[in-house]
């Protein structure tokens, strides 16, 4: 069973910046288009960027030019580079497969951008 854990969120003032990292238990991010998602209180869940096992990376509209995501295969992680933060970028931000696998979904990571 495969466990992913988010971390790296925390309560940061508009503007600022956060990188979030994601841990697996075992070497998936070599064989898996990997993604980070995020989800509103209220809201669905919604793919925020994904990066394929050639590095090849896609943003949502709304966090381009902002959100930059890596990974690093030999570590078994996976990060997010937040810039630029702002409200509407808050919620729990979570890493998985895209598209997702039920089964992995962890806790996630709160992210909270004050005004």
């Amino acid at each position: 069973q495969v466990q992913l854990v988010e971390s790296g969120g925390g309560l940061v003032q508009a503007g600022g910046s956060l990188r979030l990292s994601c841990a697996a238990s075992s070497n998936i991010f070599s064989f898996h288009v990997m993604a980070w998602y995020r989800q509103a209180p209220g809201k669905q869940r919604d793919m925020v960027a994904t990066i394929t096992t050639g590095g090849s990376q896609n943003y949502a509209d709304s966090v381009k030019g902002r959100f930059t995501i890596s990974r690093d295969n030999a570590k078994n992680a996976l990060y997010l580079q937040m810039n630029s933060l702002k409200p509407e970028d808050t919620a729990v931000y979570y890493c998985n497969t895209y598209p997702g696998l039920s089964a992995w979904w962890g806790q996630g990571t709160q992210v909270t951008v004050s005004s």
